[in-house]
């Protein structure tokens, strides 16, 4: 890193300029302050600097112009970009402008320090993240404002114009294909196609036709050509969803695309050129399949050009109450029914839980609750019916329990978390209140007999996790 780096801080907030100038000052940098946008950018025109930081919005311009104007006369200058008003598409577009990171406000000092340390180190920062093209439409829709989230924005923002196969990850029910759509989307593809392909739904034999494509005769019932999947992507981009499900034969045929750029139909002799991006996907643990000689190590190199991984939706519970409101009035809309309100400790309820089918199992429960109500205000006692109901599997399975510690804990080594036992310790009551309330019929006396508690307090941690009980008295019982 070089000493005594000049630094460019681009802020209309007094107070907050001068903070950063004496933390950033003391840690041995000469910064250099800008009130406005386009003050900044006439600044930077006229000075060198060794890195540029600039909030989101100014008077005068933009952040995001500033960014993307000072990105084109220095392409070799670091940007970092701050903001309190975070969303997925100034992540993402800010990434692709040339930033070279992102911050939400509030932040910590040594975050911000860290992620100077880091663009100054590295001199070929802004070369890595530059982009040549402009977006063409609104990208699938990608919903939260958790840490966790901004940081896939940013990794989507750097490479989603970058020529290299994309590797997805992520537990099931995360939104894997509403990441690959943003991929395609800021990748400079939006008016080409999109095809997805869910490689575990298919028998190996039709996902190889699927695929590749077929000649006439090429097999029983095979009256006609068809054109594959490759072919139907041409040169836009083509998502291979499950892709640690796919058989050897077809892993092979994939890994000869991957490396030659070419394939041909199943039974046919012609050689066809691949243009698609390759996206692919997977909720399985590739190293173990790997490990158990059920996928391919070159294959699986050829696909890890670039990984983005989706974090559960128990390690990001803020976003949850976007999330419901998001799909309330997405379903709310298709059942006639009025944008539906939903009481505060519902938000707390749903936030509790697990939620071990993710995102695809939050709108599914969002759903069920606009059903029982009718549209009306969404109450705790609502909710708890829905995601405690019988038929829900997992949620207290020792197995799965321990996977969410383990979890909940590595987040909180990352850094990614600060309160892993109020979270967890959350989580195990309201689960273990639920099976208890179902256990003793709703007896409320047999139950606080059960646990050592008295009635007044089971009855009120049962107010905080939304469990109504069938009888509210049974003291002889």
């Amino acid at each position: 890193m070089k000493i005594n780096a000049s630094i460019l801080l681009i802020e209309d907030d007094r107070s907050l300029a001068e903070g950063l100038k004496t933390v950033l000052s003391s840690d041995g940098f000469s910064v250099t302050v800008a009130r406005r946008g386009d003050e900044g950018c006439q600044v930077a025109s006229q000075h060198s600097f060794d890195l540029v930081i600039t909030d989101l919005r100014l008077p005068g311009l933009g952040g995001m112009e500033v960014v993307s104007q000072i990105h084109r006369q220095t392409p070799a200058v670091p940007i970092l970009l701050i903001t309190a008003h975070g969303t997925t598409e100034s992540a993402i577009h800010s990434m692709r402008e040339g930033a070279f990171d992102y911050l939400i406000k509030p932040f910590e000092m040594e975050e911000l320090l860290a992620s100077v340390h880091r663009a100054l180190s590295s001199s070929a920062s802004a070369d890595c993240n530059r982009t040549n093209f402009e977006t063409s439409g609104r990208p699938s829709t990608l919903i939260g404002r958790s840490r966790l989230m901004h940081a896939l924005y940013k990794e989507i923002g750097r490479v989603a114009s970058k020529p290299v196969t994309v590797l997805v990850r992520g537990e099931t029910g995360t939104g894997k294909e509403l990441v690959a759509r943003a991929l395609h989307e800021y990748g400079g593809r939006s008016g080409k196609p999109f095809v997805a392909v869910n490689c575990a739904a298919l028998s190996e034999s039709l996902l190889e036709s699927e695929l590749f494509g077929h000649e006439r005769g090429a097999f029983t019932g095979a009256v006609e050509r068809r054109v594959g999947r490759f072919e139907q992507a041409d040169d836009g981009t083509l998502f291979l969803d499950e892709i640690g499900e796919m058989g050897p034969t077809t892993q092979a045929k994939l890994l000869r695309v991957l490396q030659e750029g070419t394939f041909e139909r199943v039974g046919g002799r012609e050689t066809l050129l691949n243009r698609a991006r390759i996206v692919a996907a997977t909720h399985v643990n590739l190293e173990d399949s790997i490990a158990k000689r059920s996928f391919r190590e070159d294959l699986y190199y050829r696909l890890d050009q670039a990984t983005l991984t989706i974090p559960p939706l128990r390690d990001r519970p803020e976003d949850i109450p976007l999330l419901i409101r998001h799909f309330a009035s997405k379903h709310a809309q298709s059942l006639g029914f009025d944008p539906p309100t939903f009481h505060p400790e519902t938000f707390r309820l749903f936030q509790a839980h697990a939620w071990p089918g993710n995102v695809r199992e939050l709108e599914n429960s969002v759903r069920q609750c606009l059903l029982r109500t009718n549209g009306f205000p969404v109450l705790p006692s609502d909710a708890s019916e829905v995601i405690n109901r019988p038929s829900r599997t997992g949620s207290s399975d020792s197995n799965d329990w321990m996977s969410i510690i383990r979890e909940t804990l590595a987040a909180a080594e990352r850094g990614e978390v600060a309160d892993a036992h109020d979270r967890i310790i959350q989580r195990v009551e309201g689960a273990l209140l639920s099976q208890a309330m179902s256990l003793g019929e709703g007896n409320q006396s047999r139950v606080a007999r059960w646990l050592g508690l008295s009635r007044v307090t089971l009855r009120e941690k049962l107010r905080l996790h939304g469990l109504k009980p069938s009888q509210e008295t049974g003291d002889s019982a």
